[in-house]
């Protein structure tokens, strides 16, 4: 698991980087850049992490046809290719929603000073999705052959490259023009671009990967396998899409709080996206561990990947909930100038919703693993269904009446995400011990 899964968390920690390195570096720029560039991220990540959700269909289909080695190579090539028109089909509505960031904004009733920056980010990274989802089906498929290390090379080569054109672009070094926030976004677009580039080209070169022929025919359409990679993939996609809009619905929470509470929650909100991404990589690597046993037919094989995920996912979360708590001001210190005189409210407000994010990190281990070893399984539907209790039944609605009827601000925004969290951690933990002791290892409607 963790020779499988470690690659997978550092390519994942590299690209969450290149949003880390966006936030820090509009941090230089302002509390007010920090805050519009928030608004802009969030509508585009949500629609970002739906897709990734989509596309990861791949995952599951092909460790199941690796595992169960039936006619591999000219599979997995279908698996792949119908990957890549799905991400197609999916960018299309999806550019015209980005396209139109800034009169969204507008509409939901966020600050007109901000709207505007933030329409300039959302429209420089736009252009960007379409390679960044292709990139999830390459990672898949290196994946699913037990290879990732080159995703991560290239993921690393692309955090550097974001944060030199940001250097550029953002501050206008190098006689280029200062674009501000949304120099940024062109700077992430371009990173993606290199990756899709990178990965591709390796992988048409690599000798074992080259036999698989994966451009073979690319404009054939397979409507059978696109249309089993949407059954599996809507589920995912929806129910990673529940989790993100939730946290995209917080963010837009904030900013009817004040820009200080937005400025804070989009610092604690990278920190803990950057500690989910090692649970997050070992669900991955459990997608394709449980997903190679169960094509074989090995269910101590499926319980082992499954478990064993879950105990690495966990403890590490646990560790990480101990430095949140600890040195709050110090993590906080890396995105802001503490000397900045509007600094001291958004610090203020981050140590509070970083203590509440150390709470939720155990919960937010168990969740993500657990979800990633019943995909292995093809297991999506009921998941999507936890997903969208646990985070629109309970943590949106809960968080907003502690906010604004109970008078807790942005800190019961936090508290209702914890304990959505929480109920969708539970929910598929049960449901993953049950299908283990009943030793069900094809999908369950």
């Amino acid at each position: 698991m963790l020779t499988l899964g470690w690659p997978t968390i550092m390519t994942n920690l590299a690209q969450i980087a290149i949003g880390t390195t966006d936030t820090l570096m509009m941090g230089w720029l302002g509390p007010t850049d920090l805050a519009a560039g928030t608004l802009g991220a969030n509508l585009y990540f949500g629609w970002f992490v739906m897709g990734i959700g989509l596309v990861l269909a791949t995952s599951p289909l092909l460790a199941h046809t690796l595992g169960a080695r039936r006619h591999s190579v000219r599979e997995c090539r279908r698996i792949v290719r119908q990957g890549l028109w799905l991400a197609g089909f999916y960018c299309l509505p999806v550019w015209l929603v980005l396209w139109n960031t800034a009169a969204i904004l507008n509409a939901m009733g966020q600050d007109p000073a901000l709207t505007a920056a933030a329409g300039d980010y959302g429209r420089a990274m736009m252009w960007g999705l379409l390679p960044a989802l292709g990139v999830i089906a390459l990672r898949s498929f290196i994946s699913a052959l037990q290879r990732p290390r080159a995703a991560m090379v290239v993921t690393l080569l692309a955090v550097g490259l974001n944060a030199f054109v940001n250097w550029l672009l953002m501050f206008g070094n190098w006689g280029a023009p200062a674009l501000g926030v949304m120099g940024a976004g062109i700077a992430s677009t371009l990173s993606n671009l290199f990756m899709f580039s990178a990965l591709l080209g390796f992988i048409l070169w690599d000798r074992r990967f080259r036999r698989y022929h994966l451009l073979g025919h690319f404009w054939r359409p397979d409507w059978i396998k696109l249309r089993e990679l949407w059954r599996i993939g809507l589920p995912m996609g929806l129910a990673m899409g529940f989790e993100v809009s939730g946290f995209n619905a917080a963010a837009f929470l904030m900013g009817l709080i004040d820009t200080a509470s937005l400025a804070a929650h989009a610092i604690a909100l990278q920190v803990a996206s950057a500690t989910f991404m090692v649970p997050m990589g070992m669900a991955q690597a459990a997608t394709v561990r449980v997903g190679l046993a169960a094509g074989a037919g090995d269910a101590e094989g499926v319980r082992k990947a499954g478990w064993t995920a879950l105990v690495l996912g966990v403890g590490f979360m646990a560790v990480m909930a101990l430095v949140l708590l600890l040195w709050p001001r110090a993590i906080i210190g890396v995105f802001l100038d503490l000397s900045h005189p509007d600094s001291a409210a958004v610090l203020a407000h981050g140590i509070g919703f970083l203590a509440v994010a150390a709470i939720f990190q155990v919960a937010d281990g168990a969740q993500v693993v657990g979800a990633g070893a019943l995909r292995g399984l093809k297991d999506t539907r009921v998941p999507m269904i936890f997903a969208g209790l646990g985070y629109w039944g309970l943590a949106i609605p809960v968080g907003a009446a502690l906010a604004f009827t109970g008078g807790v601000g942005g800190l019961g925004i936090w508290i209702g995400l914890a304990l959505g969290l929480a109920v969708v951690a539970a929910l598929v933990t049960m449901r993953w011990s049950l299908r283990r002791r009943l030793g069900l290892l094809t999908d369950m409607s």
